[in-house]
């Protein structure tokens, strides 16, 4: 495709580690979440936002274990500068253990939209702690359908068929996930896939940990950092034409410099590197108070 990529190439076994760890931590996540009671059905509190809302789906009850991170995630700002509408459909690459599917699925089931969960490719050679993740979120989401309505589950990996019918999707998100598919491999693979099942016009929303500018790029993403540049590259050269950039993600404090990468920082908090036992002797106090990482927010069209 006519791009050159500082740096040197990861082998494959390092890119299958690094995978692995995100896998393993996706799956902690969600085993502590715990089966939660269904109470989003309930009615509105007298003071609450109106049902059906994007402010009702931020707030919601069900996302009290969450809700400690939109100081940090900006969901509210985020999915209105992608230009989120109830009635959409919507397909979340990789969405882990939910967080963005806490608040999406619930607003597209009340507005007659559609959620697509496009979560780790499965079948032969598939790492298990990817599918151990598929089974706990199909079984957390896909059993609450008064909440989170018929929630669509697909695939995205390395030999993954289609996401989705092509030309059936309104908007695709890239959650905080292009450097674990860099390390993989298969970055020019996601945004492909995401442009067939885009109709004309529909929007991609990526937000993803950011390089400085003045930093090489790392062709596997090591650090969990991908420059701003790489990003719209990657987006034009599938068919994409740049909308526009937030800053509502962005973190000045975080100058990336890292011992373990953008793990280091919270919510992981790591102190160690991934695959090793946690070191009880580093301070993680500095880096906690950094806040989670300094984030690029990228609004991407289809063309007509």
């Amino acid at each position: 495709m006519g791009r050159t990529v500082p740096g040197g190439a990861r082998s494959g076994p390092a890119r299958r580690a690094l995978l692995t760890g995100a896998a393993a931590l996706a799956l902690a996540g969600l085993a502590g979440c715990g089966r939660r009671e269904e109470k989003a059905a309930e009615p509105d509190a007298p003071d609450g936002p109106p049902r059906g809302t994007l402010e009702w789906a931020v707030a919601g009850a069900w996302r009290a274990q969450d809700r400690i991170r939109d100081e940090h995630r900006h969901p509210m700002e985020t999915l209105r500068f992608f230009g989120l509408q109830p009635r959409m459909t919507v397909a979340d690459f990789w969405p882990g253990t939910g967080w963005y599917t806490e608040i999406v699925a619930p607003y597209l089931k009340e507005g007659g939209g559609k959620y697509v969960a496009v979560g780790f490719q499965s079948g032969a050679g598939a790492d298990p702690a990817q599918v151990a993740v598929n089974g706990a979120y199909q079984q957390r989401f896909g059993a609450d359908r008064r909440l989170y309505g018929e929630i669509v589950f697909s695939e995205f990996g390395p030999t993954s068929g289609p996401v989705a019918e092509a030309g059936s999707v309104d908007m695709v998100l890239f959650m905080r996930t292009l450097h674990s598919w860099m390390a993989a491999g298969i970055a020019e693979k996601a945004f492909a896939d995401a442009f067939a099942a885009l109709r004309p016009g529909g929007i991609l929303g990526v937000e993803q940990h950011r390089l400085g500018p003045e930093e090489d790029q790392d062709p596997v993403a090591a650090s969990g950092y991908v420059q701003e540049a790489f990003v719209r590259q990657l987006a034009a050269e599938a068919g994409f034409v740049f909308v526009a950039a937030s800053e509502v993600n962005a973190n000045p404090e975080d100058d990336k410099d890292h011992p373990f990468g953008v793990e280091t920082l919270p919510p992981r908090l790591l102190t160690a590197p991934v695959g090793e036992p946690p070191d009880p002797d580093f301070d993680s106090a500095p880096f906690a108070a950094i806040g989670e990482s300094d984030r690029m927010t990228l609004k991407f069209r289809k063309p007509e």
